[in-house]
């Protein structure tokens, strides 16, 4: 009997497949063909083992930037090194854009320019690739430099066959990378619709413009779930177990309704769309989807331009208040310290503190702190809220948005560090849980907390102005938690597009002489403050139908301004006398007696024998108000003033308005200012000239004679 080798004996690779076959008595040259026979089998296994690793390395360096990294674009590969330290990763951000990644060239080429062109491979027949300037200047040195290049007049991608680094002077090329034949650059992919499920959600198909962004046309949703939100998560359906995405103007509050609106979403922090499965519009309390779209794999979409700032906080617990601010704590004692984190203009203030209900998230009533930094160092300024208005004051008490040292209270927080970084204040400060002082809200630890917060400018005198951000739904905070908790992410920011102002007025018709002053919104960044350039009060003048329009009166000419701005001064949000002065902050009232000293005031106020200044033409309240349950955060949809004041509504007193003539002489300047007597920032420019021709001549009139003169006629019929 022939014995062959068993099983059970140990052999190495494929050895064992081919000997256990082989007889141990066979002749020897059937012995030499089987050993000829594994050695071919272990060098083919040999090779296969190489090239699987070759590959998943290859694999690896050409993925490995989008798992390990930010998302860059869908990647083209290294820059072919040929002279001059040339080399880098190159990235298709679009189809006319590239991403170079740590770009490197010593700069010593003669006549040397980022090249590109159709020819099979780099030659004399290409054009110029502007450098990340737009410039088409010779190339400087770079050391690992990260950029972005955008091929000149609107060529794609697929119309060239590669971009080189080359010499004009000498035709050399000193490195290059190739586009692959068929190659699909990322560009913006079609979405599904929101399914319709309950409350009327719908939209049209979302586009995703790039690796953050999602616009969702003609999206509907009647604003009646309890606390919903655009949600998004992982899995096949959409589920508790998400996190809310920001709506489009950044807020986290639950949504509001929406009526076939085009909108933009911007993923929070650094997630992106390869990181989700589906959007939802989701009720957390009811656990309840009411419409979703699903995210598909591998999309070919751009990179996105947001910069990210990671969030950086010493406290254990963190909330995210708004895209743009978050609050940190830590209960240490009888003490609590706080950090606000916002990403802020240099001359905005951070607000936050105890709610003035406790039933809900109310400004009125509230103890806030008021923190910023100025050019020298931060600031915590505690503040109490009796009127949404700027602290005035009224009847000899200081009512409105007031610090706690004015009427009569301590300040109660401490500040412990500021800074300023990558366009982020971050400031920290404590208190005690229950103060001192009475006006002070106390800090619940067992039981949960209503809290309030805004951000916006500050004014001249670095008190708050009417905030820019603000929520419009409770915020609930449970300061003593068991466990921290957690729910901040990356400030993101986006290249900033300047505000489409709405037009601005002027009434240069000789022929009116009467003004109806009221009051109206001040109507967001398109209106007031992107007009004048100033802070916000809230509240602006309307003249004559117009919001704070430029006014052209001549010389020795008398007019009349009808003012009806509120005559109580009992309410520090209603009563503005009407002042004119060389000053264009106006709010004389709130001056010190230095600052006014150095105002020329020219009508609207006279003086008591004991200097003090007294408006004159304080009128009945006349108010171009919102709608009820209106959102004034959404004052910027409007694309004209027109169609903003159509919105408003009027109420006016029956009392006849206070009169005040005024006629402008030698003496006063060419440029004078109308604005309140009490608040600042209301009104806007005068200018006193000797003659209307030039203004005929130069065509400023906003509208014509018969117009203008029927609006001052029938206003007063209107009010």
């Amino acid at each position: 009997m022939t014995l062959t080798r068993q099983e059970g004996v140990l052999c190495h690779c494929c050895d064992c497949a081919v000997a256990a076959a082989v007889p141990v008595s066979a002749p020897r040259g059937r012995k030499l063909a089987a050993l000829q026979l594994r050695r071919r089998l272990r060098q083919q296994l040999l090779l296969a083992l190489v090239a699987l690793f070759l590959f998943g390395f290859n694999t690896a360096a050409t993925e490995g930037e989008d798992e390990d990294g930010p998302y860059r674009g869908k990647y083209l590969g290294k820059l072919n090194s040929y002279h001059h330290q040339v080399s880098g990763d190159v990235y298709a951000v679009n189809e006319y854009t590239f991403l170079l990644v740590g770009f490197n060239y010593d700069g010593n080429g003669a006549d040397t320019f980022f090249w590109s062109g159709a020819s099979n491979r780099p030659g004399p027949q290409g054009f110029i690739v502007p450098d990340e300037y737009g410039k088409t200047n010779i190339l400087d040195r770079y050391h690992n430099k990260d950029f972005t290049l955008t091929l000149p007049d609107r060529k794609k991608m697929t119309e060239i066959k590669w971009l080189a680094v080359y010499d004009l002077n000498n035709q050399n090329n000193f490195g290059d990378v190739y586009i692959p034949e068929e190659f699909e650059p990322p560009r913006t992919q079609i979405g599904g619709t929101f399914s319709k499920r309950n409350h009327n959600v719908s939209s049209s198909s979302i586009e995703i413009l790039d690796s953050k962004t999602i616009r969702i046309k003609d999206f509907t949703y009647d604003g009646r779930g309890k606390r919903t939100f655009f949600w998004t998560g992982v899995g096949a359906q959409p589920s508790s177990r998400g996190s809310k995405i920001p709506d489009e103007r950044g807020y986290l509050d639950p949504i509001r309704a929406y009526n076939k609106e085009t909108i933009m979403l911007e993923l929070p922090g650094d997630k992106t769309i390869f990181d989700i499965d589906w959007i939802s519009i989701y009720d957390v309390a009811d656990n309840e989807n009411y419409g979703h779209v699903l995210i598909p794999d591998g999309l070919n979409v751009p990179p996105s331009l947001v910069k990210i700032t990671p969030y950086e906080f010493s406290l254990p617990n963190c909330r995210q208040l708004h895209k743009d601010l978050q609050v940190s704590w830590e209960v240490f004692g009888p003490q609590i310290t706080f950090q606000l984190s916002g990403q802020v203009a240099k001359t905005d203030y951070m607000s936050f503190g105890i709610s003035g209900s406790d039933v809900s998230s109310q400004m009125i009533g509230a103890d806030v702190v008021v923190a910023y930094i100025d050019d020298i160092r931060g600031y915590t300024v505690d503040y109490n809220i009796t009127s949404l208005a700027p602290c005035v004051q009224v009847l000899g008490q200081n009512k409105g948005v007031c610090r706690d040292d004015v009427v009569g209270g301590l300040d109660s927080f401490q500040l412990n560090t500021y800074a300023r970084k990558d366009g982020i204040n971050t400031i920290s400060f404590r208190r005690t849980l229950k103060s001192s002082d009475d006006g002070d809200k106390e800090i619940f630890l067992d039981r949960s907390n209503y809290v309030v917060w805004a951000f916006g400018q500050l004014d001249s005198n670095n008190e708050p102005a009417f905030h820019t951000y603000y929520p419009k739904s409770d915020i609930i905070i449970d300061f003593n938690t068991t466990e921290p908790v957690n729910d901040c992410f990356s400030f993101t920011k986006r290249a900033e597009t300047p505000v489409q102002i709405w037009e601005r007025a002027r009434i240069t018709d000789a022929s009116v002489r009467t003004f109806n002053a009221y009051l109206g919104p001040s109507g967001g960044l398109r209106g007031y403050q992107g007009i004048t350039g100033h802070v916000s009060s809230g509240l602006a003048w309307y003249i004559n139908g117009y919001m704070i329009p430029e006014l052209y009166l001549k010389r020795g000419l008398t007019y009349t301004f009808k003012v009806r701005g509120g005559n109580n001064p009992h309410s520090p949000e209603h009563y503005h006398p009407l002042v004119i002065t060389d000053d264009p902050q106006g709010g004389y009232d709130r001056l010190s007696d230095a600052k006014q000293s150095e105002i020329r005031v020219l009508a609207g106020v006279e003086f008591t024998r004991r200097g003090r200044p007294k408006p004159t033409a304080a009128g009945p309240l006349c108010l171009s108000r919102y709608p009820d349950h209106y959102d004034r955060r959404l004052d910027d949809n409007f694309p004209t003033f027109k169609k903003f004041n159509r919105s408003l509504i009027n109420i006016c007193s029956d009392e006849p308005p206070a009169l005040l003539e005024i006629t402008p002489n030698i003496t006063w300047p060419d440029t004078v200012y109308y604005n309140s007597f009490t608040h600042g920032n209301m009104g806007w420019k005068i200018h006193i000239v000797d003659s209307y021709t030039k203004l005929r001549n130069a065509g400023h009139s906003l509208a014509t004679t018969w117009l203008t003169t029927l609006t001052a006629l029938l206003m007063p019929l209107a009010l």
